[in-house]
Order: C-alpha cells, then sequence, then structure tokens
C-alpha cells in the first residue's frame, strides 16, 4: 500500500462533470484493440510522429501514468527516447524521488550505481512502495544515457503531517524544505481536491484545509523543482495523473515560475471519460 492518502487517491481519479466527454471520440474512430493519441485541441487521432512534432515547442513535456499501470510507463519509455534522441541534454524529473536523495540520482546517471543500491540509497520501499520494477526501463534508459534525472518531490512524510496537523505544527527542519511559495487560489484544483476529501475522509484527517494545504505544497514542490532544474532546456516530467489533470496541479504553478511553453500527455484507457480539457493529449492504451 502507498504510504500516504493524497497521491494514490488524485492521481487516480478523474471527476466528469457537464463539460465531460469521452476521450477516445474523434473523428477518425478508434479500435478498441490498439492505442490512439488524441490531440484534445480539436479531437483529432494522431501518431506517435505527429505527436513529437505537436511537441517541439514545448520546453516541458508532462507524461502522465496511473503508477500501476504497465502500459503507461512503457508510453514514459517511449517518450523519453524519442526525446533524447533530438536532444542530447533532455533532463528528466520524477515524482518517485523526493529532493534530499539528489546526490543519489546524480550517482545513478553517472553511472556509478547498481539497480539495487539505486533502491536501498533512495530507501525506495519506505517512500514510494510501487513496484521498483516498472520503472527500472526508464531508469535503466537515464542511466544509459548520462541524462540528468530530478528529484521532485518533497520528504515524502512531510505532506502526510499537514494533513492531520497544518504546516504550523511541523518541525523547523521540516518546513525549511516547503516550498518557497504556495498558492492557494486555484478554484478549480480546490474544487477538484474537495471532491476527493469529500469521497476519502480518513480518521485524524478532518480539516479540509489542512488536506488541501498537504497537496498544494506537493505540488508547488515539484513545480518549483522544475523551475529550478529547467534553465534554457527541455525536461520530461513523469509523475501521476492527479498532478496533470487539467493542469492546476503542477503544470500550471510550474508556468508562473518559468513562462516556459509546456505540453501535457494523459493517459487513459478506452472507457474513461474525462473533460476536454483534461490534457493536451490523450494517449489510450488498450
Amino acid at each position: 500500500m502507498k504510504p500516504f492518502f493524497i497521491l494514490p487517491i488524485l492521481a487516480g481519479l478523474a471527476f466528469c462533470c457537464t463539460a465531460c466527454s469521452t476521450v477516445v471520440s474523434s473523428s477518425h474512430g478508434i479500435s478498441a484493440e490498439n492505442e490512439s493519441i488524441i490531440d484534445q485541441s480539436n479531437g483529432d487521432r494522431i501518431t506517435f510522429d505527429q505527436l513529437l512534432v505537436r511537441l517541439a515547442p514545448a520546453r516541458v513535456i508532462y507524461s502522465g501514468e496511473k503508477h500501476s499501470s504497465l502500459s503507461h510507463h512503457r508510453i514514459q519509455l517511449r517518450l523519453l527516447k524519442a526525446l533524447a534522441d533530438s536532444d542530447h541534454n533532455l533532463v528528466v524529473g520524477m515524482e518517485m524521488f523526493a529532493r534530499p536523495y539528489q546526490e543519489v540520482l546524480d550517482l545513478w546517471s553517472a553511472g556509478k550505481l547498481t539497480w539495487e543500491q539505486l533502491l536501498r540509497k533512495t530507501h525506495w520501499y519506505a517512500n514510494w512502495r510501487f513496484d521498483a520494477e516498472l520503472y527500472r526501463p526508464v531508469l535503466e534508459e537515464v542511466q544509459r544515457r548520462k541524462l540528468k534525472l530530478v528529484a521532485l518531490n518533497i520528504a515524502f512524510h512531510i505532506p502526510a503531517k499537514i494533513a492531520v496537523g497544518g504546516i504550523d505544527n511541523l518541525s523547523p527542519p521540516e518546513k525549511a524544505q516547503l516550498p518557497e511559495t504556495i498558492d492557494y487560489g486555484y478554484r478549480d484544483h480546490r474544487a477538484y481536491v474537495k471532491k476527493v476529501y469529500d469521497s476519502h475522509k480518513l480518521k485524524g484527517r478532518d480539516r479540509f484545509e489542512d488536506f488541501y494545504a498537504a497537496q498544494c505544497v506537493w505540488e508547488e514542490i515539484m513545480a518549483q523543482s522544475i523551475a529550478e532544474n529547467l534553465a534554457g532546456g527541455r525536461m520530461l516530467v513523469i509523475l501521476g495523473n492527479g498532478h496533470i489533470y487539467r493542469k492546476f496541479g503542477v503544470p500550471d504553478r510550474a508556468f508562473k515560475r518559468t513562462r516556459a511553453p509546456f505540453a501535457t500527455i494523459y493517459p487513459a484507457t478506452r472507457d474513461e471519460k474525462l473533460p476536454k480539457d483534461v490534457a493536451d493529449f490523450v494517449w489510450i492504451s488498450p
């Protein structure tokens, strides 16, 4: 089980509303057996090569996932290879690692750690806990190409503490890890998180404002990490679908800091119904 409450809920849910449409609808029709990529700006089904062309202006590419989905990780690997082929200085940012582990990730990218050492030194199964083998092809591709790998997240125990005790009751060392700014003013984001909160109330988490602060801290620190490591280059960001849903989780917050053009890719299944503005592109897997 994932140790914290926020991420698995938000990453797995996509609420439907009056503006929702089935993501598989397009002018070309879609086979349930085949993968499909939909450009949400016009509903057209496009090829992978066409996707790369349309991603060209973006300096930050967000590739979402349901953490346990093998097909989503295969999408990420395919994107990583294609983007790195055209940009040998591509940076890869991952939600799965907290910022205190950055030195370990630097060693991994430099080829100085084995797979087992990476897992042990980042305390993978104490922090993330999803099957590391799902992420191994992406991480080994990063190491093979010696790409910079960025830890995006805050120390994993901090959001859980905020959710049950608020920011004020963090210790000084914990407060020192908080993002420089925290914007609570995204109304659609607040409504989205409120639906999650109302559907998954847990003992001890009885104040929505604390719950919401925890989610904002989680997403603001990832946005800050992106901004700190983007410089003049390009970054592929790997994170849960809930953090890119309608862009108000991480993408918009990072854009406020960087003003760099970005694109979001939301992996989905054929039967999912999502709002039209869920992402720039929806990648449907069998």
